[in-house]
């Protein structure tokens, strides 16, 4: 296990409970959990690293417990009670210097706990219905929080006693009717202060802290669906959103215009993520696949299927696949399979009908029994 972890650059959680890892290299995928003891309540709910350095992965799991896996020994370490699951799932999960922790739950209930997992060293509300907490690549001790019916809000975790920042409420519309709020996923952009988010009303605001103005500073909408993930790309221009059928497409963060759609996914979208120094971005969702686009042409490089439903991904800083372009094929779509899979389906010819040729052709003996009925009417 230890081997095979190592070669991992990709990792996901899934509704069972299951971490996986692949390795684009190899075109392998590896599961790093006893399938014996999982139950539904220890889904996967959030990933993220313990440290720079990648040595180790954070799981939130549904059951309020929090799993330690070491990436070098291909194990996992540790698990802390770090809520209650009454207050809900993980909606967030983030490090600290050091060795603490930061959770949110759907309840709203933030908290910092430290190593010896004795409780909580310090806690805020977020308020109720959270549907994702995100923590600022920059400062570890920013925080952004929102939901259903709960806008956005910025919190600094040294001075948890009020949000640094709290989003105003979208103007009426033009009937004069309150606009309902639904934040579902939220990224911090790069080189500034603006916080991006998108909505279960399908749109794409961008929030800029610096100004007096707390409405969004530039609205932008794509399809008909509810977005449920969204990734910023390295350079911060442009951002990843993913709908509950599946929809994937480029946002340009300057105008707002849809720049192109990700082709491929068949199921809601769960998770995304941009690559730190490469142009990819990496897909997961309810059809059970790991999918790899490029974001230079927005072809598909790698299809994964994974058995189960995931739920969250998580990208080594690494890049995934050495060779320039990642090492695919024009025009081609490289499967990586599982290690256990059966190899029999692969051998097995496809069958194909045609509607003339295969039409049985009357023998002579049967022509001649029907031209006789015929004469006897």
């Amino acid at each position: 296990m230890e081997e095979r972890s190592r070669l991992c650059s990709v990792w996901l959680g899934s509704e069972t409970g299951i971490l996986k890892g692949v390795s684009l290299d190899r075109k392998q995928a590896f599961n790093f959990s006893n399938t014996r003891t999982l139950t539904r309540d220890q889904e996967v709910r959030a990933l993220c690293w313990a440290d720079p350095a990648e040595s180790e992965l954070l799981l939130g799991c549904a059951d309020g417990t929090v799993r330690t896996f070491s990436t070098e020994k291909g194990i996992f370490t540790e698990a802390r009670s770090c809520g209650d699951p009454q207050e809900g799932c993980f909606s967030g999960l983030a490090s600290l210097r050091g060795s603490a922790i930061i959770t949110c739950a759907e309840c709203g209930k933030l908290r910092v706990w430290r190593e010896d997992g004795s409780g909580p060293v310090a806690e805020l509300d977020a308020g109720s219905s959270v549907c994702r907490m995100r923590q600022s690549p920059v400062d570890p001790n920013r925080v952004a929080t929102g939901g259903k019916e709960n806008g956005l809000k910025i919190w600094d975790l040294e001075r948890p006693e009020k949000p640094l920042f709290t989003a105003k409420n979208l103007r009426d519309d033009w009937l004069d009717l309150r606009r309902p709020h639904w934040v579902r996923d939220i990224g911090f952009i790069p080189d500034s202060d603006k916080v991006v988010t998108c909505t279960g009303y399908h749109q794409v605001h961008v929030f800029d802290p610096a100004t007096p103005q707390r409405r969004p500073v530039l609205e932008a909408e794509f399809g008909e669906y509810p977005l449920t993930a969204l990734a910023l790309t390295a350079g911060g221009g442009a951002v990843v959103v993913g709908n509950t059928q599946g929809d994937v497409a480029v946002l340009d963060l300057r105008k707002g215009l849809v720049r192109g759609r990700l082709k491929g996914a068949a199921g809601g979208v769960r998770a995304l993520q941009c690559h730190a120094s490469q142009p990819l971005v990496a897909s997961c969702g309810l059809d059970r696949f790991l999918r790899v686009h490029s974001l230079e042409d927005r072809r598909p490089l790698h299809r994964v299927y994974l058995k189960s439903r995931l739920t969250c991904l998580l990208l080594a800083s690494r890049e995934l696949q050495a060779g320039p372009g990642g090492g695919a094929t024009e025009g081609a779509e490289p499967q990586v399979k599982e290690e256990e899979e059966d190899e029999v389906w692969d051998r097995m010819e496809r069958v194909e009908e045609e509607e003339e040729a295969t039409k049985r052709k009357p023998a002579a003996g049967e022509e001649e029994v029907k031209k006789k009925k015929k004469g006897g009417n």
